[in-house]
């Protein structure tokens, strides 16, 4: 885990429902117990890993799917892609897809206007 890594993971445990003042419900057994994950540079905290983690996309897919992350093509960011096709990111794919829509219907539009021009000459 990288430090800016860290920091991010450090801000999602606080939003942890086991996590109070610094400590861990879970490991609370009749004395106060630090929280681990907001210790440490690893990931050890299963329920943080299963519950938490998943709030932050792009955290997850770094720590989690190395190996499976792509880069998007318009803002270069990681994400772990849902088909071996994609090319952008869940934020960039409905822009992308406006984008595409609008020229595809530009087009169109471009072509029945002269086409029909061309037909009455």
């Amino acid at each position: 885990m990288t430090y800016q890594q860290y920091w991010t993971a450090r801000r999602l445990v606080h939003s942890c429902c086991n996590y109070d003042c610094g400590n861990c419900l879970l490991l609370d057994d009749g004395e106060e117990c630090v929280c681990p994950q907001s210790i440490t540079y690893s990931l050890i905290c299963k329920w943080f890993r299963a519950a938490v983690l998943p709030l932050d996309a792009g955290l997850c897919a770094a720590l989690l799917h190395r190996d499976r992350m792509k880069p998007c093509a318009i803002c270069g960011g990681y994400y772990v892609p849902k088909s071996n096709r994609a090319k952008y990111c869940p934020a960039c794919a409905a822009a992308a897809r406006r984008k595409k829509e609008a020229e595809r219907q530009r087009k169109r539009y471009y072509d029945s206007t002269h086409l029909g021009a061309k037909k009455s000459l």
